[in-house]
């Protein structure tokens, strides 16, 4: 089954911790966390269900480049992580 982790960033926030998932999209594969940690849907999705601009998601080790309805596929050992963008200069 897919892994979603979640950056210390976002634990420091709200208790997200790595959860094994039934999916074959991302999009699936976050839903089935929400679930479970509906709150944790704000912080990382925004009113429109894309991903928030300082919120990066990798796929396998690849970030993601569909950001508005995250339909990346998921093999059953994916690795998702879930982490807080850096931005500024």
């Amino acid at each position: 089954m897919p892994r979603v982790n979640f950056t210390a960033n976002l634990n420091r926030h709200l208790d997200c911790p790595v959860v094994d998932v039934e999916a074959v999209t991302l999009g699936q594969a976050l839903e089935a966390v929400f679930r479970d940690n509906p709150r944790l849907r704000g912080y990382v999705l925004d009113d429109q269900n894309r991903v928030r601009q300082h919120i990066t998601i990798f796929v396998d080790s690849r970030p993601i480049c569909d950001h508005n309805d995250l339909s990346n596929p998921l093999e059953p050992a994916s690795e998702v992580f879930v982490m807080q963008a850096l931005s500024g200069g």
